[in-house]
Protein backbone atom coordinates (compact mmCIF):
# COMPACT_ATOMS: atom_id res chain seq x y z
CA UNK A 1 0.00 0.00 0.00
CA UNK A 2 3.04 2.20 0.71
CA UNK A 3 4.22 1.86 -2.37
CA UNK A 4 1.20 2.25 -4.17
CA UNK A 5 0.60 5.61 -2.16
CA UNK A 6 4.43 6.66 -3.49
CA UNK A 7 3.74 5.45 -6.80
CA UNK A 8 0.38 7.97 -7.12
CA UNK A 9 2.45 10.98 -5.48
CA UNK A 10 5.18 10.58 -8.24
CA UNK A 11 2.47 10.57 -10.73
CA UNK A 12 0.55 13.67 -9.19
CA UNK A 13 4.62 15.15 -9.36
CA UNK A 14 4.99 14.65 -13.08
CA UNK A 15 1.69 16.36 -13.85
CA UNK A 16 3.48 19.22 -12.66
CA UNK A 17 0.74 21.03 -10.38
CA UNK A 18 0.35 24.54 -10.02
CA UNK A 19 -1.33 27.17 -7.69
CA UNK A 20 -1.43 30.74 -6.89
CA UNK A 21 0.19 33.35 -8.74
CA UNK A 22 2.99 35.95 -7.55
CA UNK A 23 4.16 39.30 -7.93
CA UNK A 24 7.70 39.90 -8.93
CA UNK A 25 9.76 42.98 -8.48
CA UNK A 26 11.87 43.58 -12.35
CA UNK A 27 14.23 46.34 -12.94
CA UNK A 28 13.36 48.10 -16.43
CA UNK A 29 13.81 50.59 -18.85
CA UNK A 30 11.13 52.76 -21.02
CA UNK A 31 8.49 55.22 -20.64
CA UNK A 32 5.12 55.65 -19.78
CA UNK A 33 2.03 55.36 -22.54
CA UNK A 34 -1.24 56.46 -22.07
CA UNK A 35 -3.50 55.84 -24.82
CA UNK A 36 -6.45 57.20 -25.38
CA UNK A 37 -9.27 55.85 -27.42
CA UNK A 38 -12.37 56.95 -28.95
CA UNK A 39 -14.91 55.10 -28.31
CA UNK A 40 -18.23 57.30 -29.44
CA UNK A 41 -20.48 55.83 -32.18
CA UNK A 42 -18.98 57.86 -34.83
CA UNK A 43 -16.20 55.06 -34.42
CA UNK A 44 -18.80 52.37 -35.33
CA UNK A 45 -18.66 54.06 -39.32
CA UNK A 46 -17.23 51.24 -41.37
CA UNK A 47 -15.62 53.62 -43.75
CA UNK A 48 -12.57 51.67 -42.65
CA UNK A 49 -13.37 47.27 -42.30
CA UNK A 50 -14.72 46.09 -39.86
CA UNK A 51 -14.91 49.42 -38.57
CA UNK A 52 -13.08 52.67 -37.31
CA UNK A 53 -13.32 51.30 -33.63
CA UNK A 54 -12.80 47.48 -34.16
CA UNK A 55 -9.56 48.71 -36.70
CA UNK A 56 -8.33 50.82 -33.77
CA UNK A 57 -8.54 47.56 -31.30
CA UNK A 58 -6.08 45.98 -33.73
CA UNK A 59 -3.34 48.68 -33.76
CA UNK A 60 -3.37 48.36 -29.72
CA UNK A 61 -3.01 44.96 -29.73
CA UNK A 62 -0.19 44.85 -32.06
CA UNK A 63 1.62 47.63 -30.41
CA UNK A 64 1.16 46.08 -26.96
CA UNK A 65 2.53 43.01 -28.87
CA UNK A 66 5.91 45.25 -29.89
CA UNK A 67 6.22 46.82 -26.57
CA UNK A 68 9.26 45.27 -24.41
CA UNK A 69 9.71 47.50 -21.47
CA UNK A 70 7.13 50.28 -21.15
CA UNK A 71 4.76 51.09 -19.32
CA UNK A 72 1.20 51.30 -20.68
CA UNK A 73 -2.37 52.57 -19.47
CA UNK A 74 -5.51 53.29 -21.46
CA UNK A 75 -8.55 55.58 -20.96
CA UNK A 76 -11.43 55.67 -23.00
CA UNK A 77 -13.66 58.52 -24.15
CA UNK A 78 -16.69 59.65 -25.50
CA UNK A 79 -18.15 62.66 -24.05
CA UNK A 80 -16.54 61.71 -20.63
CA UNK A 81 -13.04 60.00 -20.16
CA UNK A 82 -12.65 57.12 -18.49
CA UNK A 83 -9.27 55.27 -17.01
CA UNK A 84 -10.04 51.64 -18.12
CA UNK A 85 -6.58 50.47 -17.41
CA UNK A 86 -4.59 52.12 -14.95
CA UNK A 87 -0.80 52.75 -16.03
CA UNK A 88 0.87 49.70 -15.62
CA UNK A 89 3.41 47.03 -17.20
CA UNK A 90 1.22 43.89 -17.25
CA UNK A 91 0.83 43.63 -21.16
CA UNK A 92 -1.75 40.61 -20.37
CA UNK A 93 -3.64 42.95 -18.30
CA UNK A 94 -3.70 45.55 -20.63
CA UNK A 95 -4.96 43.21 -23.91
CA UNK A 96 -7.47 41.72 -21.87
CA UNK A 97 -9.73 44.97 -21.46
CA UNK A 98 -8.89 46.09 -25.15
CA UNK A 99 -10.57 42.94 -26.55
CA UNK A 100 -13.95 44.05 -24.56
CA UNK A 101 -14.28 47.22 -25.49
CA UNK A 102 -17.57 48.72 -27.30
CA UNK A 103 -19.20 52.12 -27.80
CA UNK A 104 -21.39 51.75 -25.02
CA UNK A 105 -18.64 51.30 -22.06
CA UNK A 106 -19.32 55.08 -21.48
CA UNK A 107 -22.96 56.36 -21.09
CA UNK A 108 -22.13 59.96 -22.17
CA UNK A 109 -21.81 60.57 -26.02
CA UNK A 110 -20.09 63.10 -27.58
CA UNK A 111 -16.14 63.35 -28.38
CA UNK A 112 -14.66 64.97 -26.02
CA UNK A 113 -10.71 64.91 -26.34
CA UNK A 114 -10.00 67.68 -24.10
CA UNK A 115 -11.21 65.43 -21.20
CA UNK A 116 -9.37 62.34 -22.26
CA UNK A 117 -6.49 64.65 -22.67
CA UNK A 118 -6.79 65.49 -19.25
CA UNK A 119 -7.65 62.23 -17.90
CA UNK A 120 -4.97 60.60 -19.39
CA UNK A 121 -2.50 63.41 -18.22
CA UNK A 122 -3.29 62.30 -14.30
CA UNK A 123 -2.99 58.99 -14.60
CA UNK A 124 0.46 58.90 -15.24
CA UNK A 125 3.11 58.04 -12.18
CA UNK A 126 4.98 60.75 -10.49
CA UNK A 127 8.04 58.97 -11.71
CA UNK A 128 10.44 61.08 -14.22
CA UNK A 129 10.02 58.55 -16.97
CA UNK A 130 8.74 60.45 -20.33
CA UNK A 131 4.88 60.59 -20.66
CA UNK A 132 3.69 59.79 -24.03
CA UNK A 133 -0.09 60.31 -24.99
CA UNK A 134 -1.56 58.41 -27.82
CA UNK A 135 -4.95 59.52 -29.09
CA UNK A 136 -7.10 57.27 -31.86
CA UNK A 137 -10.02 59.19 -33.04
CA UNK A 138 -12.19 60.31 -36.00
CA UNK A 139 -11.05 64.30 -34.63
CA UNK A 140 -14.18 65.22 -34.49
CA UNK A 141 -14.92 67.38 -31.29
CA UNK A 142 -16.98 69.69 -30.86
CA UNK A 143 -16.99 70.77 -27.19
CA UNK A 144 -13.58 72.31 -26.78
CA UNK A 145 -10.10 72.85 -28.25
CA UNK A 146 -7.90 69.91 -28.37
CA UNK A 147 -4.98 71.86 -29.92
CA UNK A 148 -4.16 74.67 -26.87
CA UNK A 149 -4.97 72.08 -24.59
CA UNK A 150 -1.90 69.40 -26.16
CA UNK A 151 0.01 72.34 -26.49
CA UNK A 152 -0.23 73.16 -22.78
CA UNK A 153 0.18 69.68 -21.36
CA UNK A 154 3.06 69.91 -23.58
CA UNK A 155 4.64 73.07 -22.51
CA UNK A 156 3.75 72.63 -18.81
CA UNK A 157 4.17 68.61 -18.27
CA UNK A 158 6.64 68.04 -21.04
CA UNK A 159 3.72 65.40 -21.87
CA UNK A 160 4.57 64.04 -26.18
CA UNK A 161 1.05 63.53 -27.66
CA UNK A 162 0.77 61.40 -30.66
CA UNK A 163 -2.36 61.22 -32.95
CA UNK A 164 -3.65 58.31 -34.74
CA UNK A 165 -6.69 59.36 -37.37
CA UNK A 166 -9.37 56.16 -37.44
CA UNK A 167 -11.45 56.74 -40.76
CA UNK A 168 -11.56 58.74 -44.27
CA UNK A 169 -11.89 62.21 -45.11
CA UNK A 170 -14.62 61.35 -47.23
CA UNK A 171 -16.93 59.79 -44.18
CA UNK A 172 -19.23 56.92 -43.75
CA UNK A 173 -22.85 57.07 -41.96
CA UNK A 174 -23.03 55.55 -38.32
CA UNK A 175 -25.07 52.75 -38.09
CA UNK A 176 -27.75 52.51 -35.43
CA UNK A 177 -28.56 49.10 -35.21
CA UNK A 178 -25.69 46.56 -35.40
CA UNK A 179 -28.61 44.33 -36.78
CA UNK A 180 -29.92 46.16 -39.73
CA UNK A 181 -26.59 47.88 -41.92
CA UNK A 182 -28.55 50.20 -43.49
CA UNK A 183 -30.06 52.22 -40.25
CA UNK A 184 -27.91 54.69 -39.90
CA UNK A 185 -28.31 57.59 -37.40
CA UNK A 186 -30.07 61.22 -39.07
CA UNK A 187 -30.45 64.59 -38.00
CA UNK A 188 -33.60 66.42 -37.11
CA UNK A 189 -34.04 66.73 -40.58
CA UNK A 190 -34.05 63.24 -41.33
CA UNK A 191 -30.62 63.77 -42.99
CA UNK A 192 -28.47 60.98 -42.45
CA UNK A 193 -25.17 62.06 -40.72
CA UNK A 194 -22.13 61.53 -42.62
CA UNK A 195 -18.86 61.40 -40.43
CA UNK A 196 -15.66 62.45 -41.45
CA UNK A 197 -12.39 62.20 -40.12
CA UNK A 198 -10.80 65.49 -38.89
CA UNK A 199 -7.08 65.53 -39.73
CA UNK A 200 -6.55 69.08 -39.85
CA UNK A 201 -7.04 69.07 -36.07
CA UNK A 202 -4.99 65.69 -35.15
CA UNK A 203 -1.83 67.04 -37.37
CA UNK A 204 -2.18 70.17 -35.61
CA UNK A 205 -2.44 68.54 -32.05
CA UNK A 206 1.18 66.24 -32.42
CA UNK A 207 2.43 69.10 -33.94
CA UNK A 208 2.17 71.29 -31.32
CA UNK A 209 2.52 68.72 -28.72
CA UNK A 210 6.40 66.99 -29.89
CA UNK A 211 4.34 63.74 -31.44
CA UNK A 212 3.27 62.99 -35.27
CA UNK A 213 0.05 62.57 -36.77
CA UNK A 214 -0.62 58.83 -37.73
CA UNK A 215 -3.00 57.98 -40.47
CA UNK A 216 -4.65 54.39 -39.13
CA UNK A 217 -6.43 53.51 -42.46
CA UNK A 218 -3.43 51.23 -43.54
CA UNK A 219 -2.34 49.89 -39.57
CA UNK A 220 0.52 48.20 -40.01
CA UNK A 221 2.42 50.95 -42.09
CA UNK A 222 0.61 53.27 -39.10
CA UNK A 223 2.05 51.08 -36.68
CA UNK A 224 5.35 50.85 -37.54
CA UNK A 225 5.56 54.17 -37.93
CA UNK A 226 4.35 54.86 -34.65
CA UNK A 227 7.14 52.17 -33.15
CA UNK A 228 9.89 53.77 -35.09
CA UNK A 229 9.03 57.42 -33.56
CA UNK A 230 8.87 55.69 -30.38
CA UNK A 231 11.86 53.64 -30.01
CA UNK A 232 13.79 56.90 -30.58
CA UNK A 233 12.81 58.35 -27.18
CA UNK A 234 14.90 58.51 -24.40
CA UNK A 235 14.12 55.61 -21.54
CA UNK A 236 14.77 55.92 -17.83
CA UNK A 237 14.97 52.64 -15.43
CA UNK A 238 12.13 51.85 -13.20
CA UNK A 239 11.50 49.08 -11.07
CA UNK A 240 7.62 47.43 -11.63
CA UNK A 241 5.96 45.06 -10.17
CA UNK A 242 4.38 41.97 -12.55
CA UNK A 243 2.87 38.98 -12.28
CA UNK A 244 4.77 36.30 -12.46
CA UNK A 245 4.48 32.17 -13.77
CA UNK A 246 2.46 30.25 -11.15
CA UNK A 247 3.65 28.60 -8.48
CA UNK A 248 5.18 24.95 -8.83
CA UNK A 249 3.85 22.31 -6.34
CA UNK A 250 5.60 18.84 -7.76
CA UNK A 251 8.25 19.31 -5.18
CA UNK A 252 5.99 18.65 -2.56
CA UNK A 253 4.40 15.95 -4.14
CA UNK A 254 7.52 14.10 -5.24
CA UNK A 255 9.04 14.64 -1.25
CA UNK A 256 6.03 12.84 0.26
CA UNK A 257 6.84 9.69 -2.47
CA UNK A 258 10.52 9.34 -1.13
CA UNK A 259 9.02 9.45 2.21
CA UNK A 260 6.62 6.75 1.35
CA UNK A 261 9.51 4.47 0.00
CA UNK A 262 11.88 5.01 2.95
CA UNK A 263 9.11 4.21 5.22
CA UNK A 264 8.36 1.04 3.61
CA UNK A 265 11.71 0.32 3.04
CA UNK A 266 12.36 0.42 6.69
CA UNK A 267 9.21 -1.85 7.37
CA UNK A 268 10.52 -4.60 4.78
CA UNK A 269 13.99 -4.89 6.62
CA UNK A 270 12.13 -5.49 9.52
CA UNK A 271 10.00 -7.69 8.28
CA UNK A 272 12.93 -9.71 7.10
CA UNK A 273 14.42 -9.68 10.18
CA UNK A 274 11.51 -11.34 12.34
CA UNK A 275 11.24 -14.07 9.59
CA UNK A 276 15.45 -14.29 9.15
CA UNK A 277 15.18 -16.56 12.80
CA UNK A 278 12.09 -18.74 11.42
CA UNK A 279 13.18 -21.61 9.74
CA UNK A 280 10.12 -23.83 8.50
CA UNK A 281 12.63 -27.29 7.36
CA UNK A 282 15.18 -27.25 10.23
CA UNK A 283 14.84 -30.52 12.27
CA UNK A 284 17.07 -30.93 15.77
CA UNK A 285 18.09 -34.66 15.96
Amino acid sequence: YLFLAALVFIILGLARPQMGSKLQEVRRKGIEIMIALDVSNSMNAMDIQPSRLERAKQVLSKLIDRLEDDKIGLVVFAGEAYIQVPITADYVSAKMFISHINTNIVPVQGTAINKALEMASASFSPSDLQKVIIVITDGEDHEGDPVAFAQKLHEEKGILIYTIGMGTPEGSPIPVNPLNPYDFKKDREGNTIISKLDEATLIKMAAVAGGEYIPGNNAQAGLNKLFDKLKKIDRKEYEAKVYADYNDQFMYFFAMALLLLIIELIIIERKSQRWANFKLFEFTL
